[in-house]
């Protein structure tokens, strides 16, 4: 068969290729990635050969490191390094020139020519511009044309073109593969991006032991070799903003200078983070070191001296940049105690405003220009932010950074000054070293629970800042990829982008044919570990069945090892039917947390029936102590084939303790649960389960939240079921959020159909994914109400440990963020027999339903597990 026989062929292969790459070689839009040419495209990568490459010798550093990465790209795609050129003069064929819009002669050559359109562009924030242009010098045909309004908008118009043929921003931190392709092509037009929050990023916080030793192991230090890995993946990720490793003894300049020389080279904006004032490590104030400190106290009220000249060093470091310019960064105002504890007792919020007063004036004196010209930021962490909802004052230019309550809910968002200047942020958290208990080993974050909160920030007005703290980044590869999606666009991110980003996150890295799988695989383990974190599960977290017989009730604890099982054996399945090439990235980005979680699962399971049969007498919990020791070596076994990955290049990363946890902090090591042998005169009966489930008490129905029988949309609002958010089926939410309360009669409201079997009371128990009310008080408002009756309104005064003062409270909050929910409930007399319909109505925003139990006489007990015979959602 000769060549033109067989083009029908090859057009089929290339069609097919085209359909299971990813949604980025679609050819639908301007500048989109195909895996063939047409008409005005231009050609990437052709035949193996990628288009040469310019960037002028004036350009920007950070400009030129990312088209080195960009280069780099282009050769794992295509196989060859392009041929990088130092004039038009010298390019022939397909090229691509970068550079920033008004710094750039060329580029700013072409607008002159009419040849680039460039409105709209300048003086944007972090904008890009890609276009094909045609024959835009002598002897080039075409050109692909990334100009950046400013010079990290350079830098993202080239990783985004990266990431569109198949390089991932997780490559070297996760070991992504990059498929190789002998021909990119770009559609014909231009497109233009930006981001709509301005600062993004991430911090590295509780980084010991686990990323602290691996980065001493690979690059002798927390250094400028290690970060600049860490550079390049915030850039990749399309951020821009890093709160570097701080846990003791780490100062981020102090320890290498040329840490903050190369971040700012790479174009990343370096911050300190919330309790480390004027871009000073905490650790430097301990080593007694810069700015004529002679040390002492923390403590500004007898310390101010030594503490402003402290602070004056580290301004002074920021504008040694030798330019007159400093080392781009925002600067954190205000103070904690030491070490990030509370200030003393009974702090005036007046110390406060004077310690920001001093502070500002400062930056004004080491700059020699107004404190409005450099970027701040205060974050009203904890304690803080009491003193600001208590009338402390904040100047309008400063960046003000609200925070979750550590465990996922966004404690307060704005009510008012919404145009300030320096507008308002979130600090977000993966990773907490803190009560109820610390959470740093594995991933333990829905991706939909981190939409629905940051959706309700950004339409509150948080637009300035989202940081997340990730820990030690490894973990955390899942989420932190959605945040810093969805921080670049969050008008993008809506409800049904986030409902396809799993998918699309698991095509990217690991291609089409495993994809739908691999997105379940992470869905249902981001959901079936955040029911309770790691660290705060033991033998005594879930209950076993009733009574123990022949054969044994596993209840709900079993239950829950049952879908590890099976998750784990799914996992498995889908890295058989994977090349041997995407084996290291899967294991460290879905089969490492699946098969350790289960592990953890099995352990205290089997540490859970020991000590049941023992208390009994019963021969058979000696077996389960042996698979209780067996788990516990497996686990270790587990993190050492995570540390021999890829030659080691990870060895370290999973060191952080986990088993053994007694209080909030961590174990120093590893500790088995204690198991028990009992005496056996003779062979030990067999173990067998009767199948495990979540029992439903009796006379109770319960409802996953998106089964609803009917729902009313009202007022502008329109009910929106969220898969995955909460414990087992789903959430319902109302959008868009951010808006006003809502009344009875505006008629927001879902329904769900029960009959009941006699007449009595009735009880119906809701519940809610945790979340606090942002306005600053201490209630969400839901209405209930039983057919055309009387509406309840209950009342969720869920408020967040660090301000509280109640033991009770203290104890309600604790419970929420141990169980993922939070459960009220209303109470209704004299219900008669027959159909009805429970109405479940919107008052308060930001209130998330994600099941409900309708019981008829006594109160069920609390009950978080699935509904088996809930109805299909309409």
């Amino acid at each position: 068969m000769d060549l033109t026989d067989m083009k029908p062929l090859l057009t089929c292969l290339a069609l097919i290729a085209a359909l299971a790459a990813p949604a980025a070689l679609a050819c639908t839009t301007p500048v989109s990635v195909c895996a063939h040419g047409a008409k005005g495209s231009f050609a990437l990568i052709e035949d193996g050969r990628p288009a040469a490459l310019l960037v002028e010798a004036s350009a920007d550093p950070a400009v030129r490191h990312a088209a080195d990465g960009f280069a780099a790209d282009l050769e794992r795609v295509g196989g060859q390094a392009p041929q990088r050129v130092g004039d038009t003069g010298a390019a022939r064929g397909a090229l691509v020139v970068v550079g920033v819009l008004g710094d750039s002669p060329l580029i700013d050559a072409l607008v002159r020519a009419g040849k680039l359109d460039a409105d709209g562009l300048a003086g944007q924030w972090e904008a890009y511009r890609q276009a094909v242009v045609e024959h835009p010098w002598p002897g080039v045909e075409r050109a692909l044309v990334v100009a950046g309004a400013d010079r990290r908008g350079a830098v993202f118009g080239l990783y985004d073109l990266s990431e569109k043929i198949g390089v991932s921003p997780w490559h070297w931190f996760a070991d992504v593969p990059v498929q190789r392709r002998s021909g990119v092509y770009l559609t014909a037009g231009a497109r233009h991006d930006q981001p709509k929050v301005k600062y993004r990023g991430f911090f590295i916080n509780d980084e010991e032991p686990a990323f602290g030793t691996w980065a001493r192991k690979r690059f002798g230090g927390i250094n400028s070799a290690m970060y600049a890995h860490v550079f390049e993946l915030l850039l990749r990720l399309k951020g821009n903003y890093l709160w570097p490793a701080m846990w003791t003894p780490k100062a981020f300049n102090d320890d290498d200078p040329q840490n903050m020389v190369l971040a700012d080279a790479m174009g990343v904006v370096m911050g300190t983070t919330h309790h480390e004032p004027m871009m000073r490590a905490h650790d430097e104030w301990h080593r007694n070191t810069g700015g004529g400190v002679t040390g002492g106290r923390w403590d500004y009220a007898s310390n101010g001296e030594n503490l402003r000249a402290f602070w004056r060093g580290g301004i002074e470091r920021m504008m040694s940049r030798g330019d007159g310019r400093p080392y781009e960064s925002v600067v954190s105002l205000g103070m904690r105690g030491d070490g990030d504890e509370a200030m003393s007792e009974g702090t005036a919020t007046r110390l406060l405003e004077t310690i920001v007063a001093d502070q500002r004036r400062i930056l004004e004196e080491a700059t020699g220009r107004p404190a409005t010209e450099t970027p701040q930021v205060w974050a009203l962490y904890k304690e803080v932010q009491d003193y600001y909802d208590h009338g402390m004052t904040v100047p309008d230019d400063v960046i003000l950074l609200f925070a979750d309550d550590n465990w996922g809910q966004v404690r307060r968002l704005p009510t008012k000054d919404f145009d300030r200047p320096g507008g308002f942020g979130v600090y977000y958290h993966f990773d907490y070293v803190g009560g109820p208990r610390n959470y740093k080993w594995l991933n333990t974050t829905q991706v939909e629970k981190t939409w629905q909160q940051m959706d309700l920030s950004y339409r509150r007005g948080a637009r300035a800042m989202w940081i997340v703290n990730v820990g030690d980044i490894k973990p955390v590869e899942y989420p932190l990829d959605f945040f810093m999606k969805h921080a670049w666009d969050p008008e993008a991110m809506d409800a049904d982008a986030l409902r396809r980003f799993p998918r699309e996150w698991a095509r990217a890295s690991f291609g089409e044919e495993q994809a739908e799988a691999i997105a379940d695989l992470v869905t249902r383990f981001s959901q079936y570990s955040a029911r309770r974190k790691p660290e705060l599960i033991d033998a005594g977290s879930f209950p076993l069945g009733e009574g123990i017989g022949e054969e044994l009730d596993g209840g709900e604890f079993g239950a829950m090892v049952a879908e590890w099982d099976a998750l784990e054996a799914q996992a498995l399945r889908v890295k058989a039917a994977l090349p041997a090439g995407h084996h290291d990235a899967y294991f460290q980005l879905v089969e490492h947390p699946v098969i350790a979680m289960a592990n953890l699962y099995r352990l205290y399971y089997a540490v859970a029936w020991n000590r049941r049969l023992a208390a009994a007498g019963d021969a058979r919990a000696n077996v389960f102590a042996e698979r209780a020791r067996a788990a516990f070596a497996r686990d270790e076994a587990i993190s050492a084939q995570y540390h021999a990955l890829n030659g080691g290049k990870w060895d370290g990363m999973m060191l952080q303790t986990h088993i053994g946890y007694t209080n909030w902090q961590q174990p120093e090591k590893q500790v088995m649960p204690e198991v028990k042998r009992v005496r056996a005169t003779g062979a030990a009966p067999p173990v067998r389960f009767r199948p495990a489930a979540f029992p439903v008490a009796p006379g109770a129905t319960a409802f996953e939240a998106p089964h609803y029988a009917r729902k009313v949309d009202a007022a502008g609002l329109r009910w929106h079921a969220i898969a995955h958010l909460g414990r087992t089926g789903g959430a319902v939410v109302a959008l868009p959020q951010g808006r006003p309360a809502t009344t009875v009669e505006d008629g927001m409201r879902l329904e769900y159909d029960v009959t009941t079997a006699g007449s009595g009371d009735l009880a119906v128990q809701l519940y809610l994914v945790p979340t606090l009310d942002v306005d600053g008080g201490d209630r969400l408002r839901v209405g209930v109400s039983i057919d055309d009756g009387p509406v309840q309104v209950l009342t969720d005064s869920l408020v967040p440990a660090p301000t509280d003062t109640t033991l009770q409270a203290q104890r309600d909050w604790n419970a929420a963020v141990e169980d993922n929910a939070r459960m009220i409930q209303a109470r209704f007399a004299g219900v008669p027999a027959g159909r009805h319909a429970v109405k479940i109505w919107r008052l308060d925003d930001n209130v998330v339903l994600q099941k409900l139990v309708v019981a008829e006489g006594p109160l069920p007990p609390t009950y978080l597990g699935p509904a088996p015979q809930a109805a299909a959602a309409p």
